[in-house]
């Protein structure tokens, strides 16, 4: 009886702690995001066109909180010092928005660029990118007669 007894003792603490390991399940991104911030882009890419070699050219990209909790942008990163990036550093409320400004310098560079900006915030999804798309085109080098 006592063997038995223990048996089973031992049977219950050997699946408690198996059920005990078991990973908690994960949330899915939408859940996470009605509860924490969340950003939401009107657009996540602007496309300048063809510009002259030398041009300097900006665009806003605007955003919306679209979570239940303040949303701060910790900072922006850019690939490349021909971009500087300019963004609200004040935490967006929920419902509120936000921008995030690309100001692009072409000087010394040819030809198809994608320049990506990504953002690093606390909102539930993570890292967020947005690029800017230009075409330059070199300077015309005939003089005015």
């Amino acid at each position: 009886m006592k063997k038995l007894l223990l048996s089973f003792a031992f049977a219950g603490l050997i699946a408690g702690g198996a059920v005990a390991q078991e990973k908690p399940k994960a949330t899915a991104p939408q859940e996470q995001a009605k509860n924490g911030p969340a950003i939401t882009f009107e657009e996540t890419e602007y496309n300048f066109g063809d510009i002259s070699q030398g041009d300097v050219v900006e665009h806003t990209f605007n955003f919306k909180n679209t979570g239940t909790q303040p949303l701060v942008i910790e900072r922006v990163d850019v690939s490349c010092g021909c971009t500087t990036p300019a963004w609200t550093k004040e935490p967006i409320m929920p419902g509120k928005s936000g921008f995030i400004t690309a100001k692009f310098n072409s000087a010394g560079k040819l030809g198809q660029q994608k320049k990506p900006l990504t953002i690093h915030s606390n909102a539930a999804e993570g890292t967020k990118y947005v690029y800017i798309v230009t075409n330059i085109k070199a300077k015309s080098t005939a003089s005015a007669q």
